[in-house]
């Protein structure tokens, strides 16, 4: 087996907000496993100031996976515990190499085109008229779930935005979902919880900033909206720890990027902890490629979540690569009539 691994930069076909600041570029890896005429890929989805292995010899890390790639995925995996987004390209790479076709990780009614994953419609932030086109767009587009990044742009300014959908959209119609990413000061969180809970909302995604356990489970305890943990579970990678987390926050629920948790095998570990103390859980794309996307669609898909998920972000770039996933009235599809065009 030759293992070799690909720097890649997606472009944003608009500068996308969030209350970490503004983004225009993606940098991500791709690793490719060659072995009897067959390919493998799967990409390393690193995120830049997020994510947990976001160090600066991150290639050299790349460079020694692939020359010890004869070691094989499950020791691969435990040497490599501590840079989750290298675990999951191994993952995919692997499971993409042993698959008839190495873009069908998953086969599954999703993959051949029977069924879709429902999905939320993100709402970037920006200023009031830019993000009430983007609402207008998104419902225009037959999306039953929204979700707005909030905790940037003046809060009175966002709750207004949220009351103008709720005066044409009863949460019946058009549920809201909120993400702050740690926006809220702890002092002042439990406050604008209060504001948003009067809108009816589906929930908020990390209203304060991750580490601040015990102001979290406070929160957690006290509010009148149900709170998902999302920066929280990065960097945790014992089963222990992930239990111990839970048990401590008693969140509503969690939201698992699988390129900050370590891929399948990180996401399933944290779906068996919180389904074990009845918290419920989604899945979101982390600004991977298609590559990434894709593979993270048809792992979602077997494992029938009754929730939209947070998958919609393949349309952000202009050099993504050409693929049949499409989204269509607020669904994740896979278009068997389109096809894969990977060149790095």
């Amino acid at each position: 087996m030759i293992a070799t691994y690909h720097k890649y930069i997606l472009d944003f076909k608009q500068a996308s907000g969030t209350s970490r600041g503004v983004l225009r570029k993606k940098e991500t890896w791709f690793i490719v496993l060659l072995e009897n005429n067959k390919q493998g890929v799967g990409e390393c989805g690193v995120f830049r100031g997020l994510s947990i292995d976001d160090v600066p010899n991150y290639e050299d890390i790349l460079k020694w996976t692939c020359e010890h790639i004869h070691l094989g995925l499950e020791a691969l995996l435990i040497e490599l515990y501590n840079f989750p987004s290298i675990q999951f390209g191994l993952e995919m790479a692997f499971q993409s190499l042993q698959s008839q076709d190495q873009f069908e990780l998953f086969p599954s009614e999703f993959t051949q085109g029977k069924k879709g994953i429902p999905i939320n419609g993100l709402i970037w932030m920006g200023d009031e008229s830019f993000m009430k086109s983007q609402i207008k767009s998104k419902i225009e587009a037959g999306f039953s779930c929204i979700k707005m990044k909030i905790g940037a742009i003046n809060f009175q300014t966002e709750i207004e935005l949220l009351k103008s959908i709720r005066k044409e959209f009863s949460s019946k119609e058009i549920e809201l979902r909120v993400d702050a990413n740690g926006a809220f000061p702890p002092a002042e969180a439990l406050e604008k919880l209060k504001i948003l809970s009067d809108l009816d909302l589906h929930s908020i995604e990390q209203p304060i900033k991750q580490g601040q356990v015990d102001d979290m489970a406070s929160l957690c305890e006290k509010t009148p909206l149900p709170i998902a943990l999302d920066e929280e579970l990065i960097g945790v990678f014992s089963v222990t720890k992930k239990v111990e987390l839970l048990q401590t926050i008693k969140p509503q629920f969690i939201i698992l990027k699988p390129s900050l948790i370590g891929g399948f095998g990180g996401s399933t570990d944290w779906i068996i902890a919180a389904e074990n103390q009845n918290i419920n859980w989604w899945i979101t794309s982390a600004l991977e490629s298609n590559i990434g996307l894709n593979a993270i669609a048809q792992f979602t898909f077997k494992l029938n979540s009754n929730l939209p998920q947070g998958l919609g972000t393949g349309g952000l770039f202009t050099n993504n690569f050409e693929s049949p996933l499409e989204v269509n009235q607020g669904e994740l599809v896979y278009n068997k009539d389109l096809t894969w065009n990977f060149n790095l």
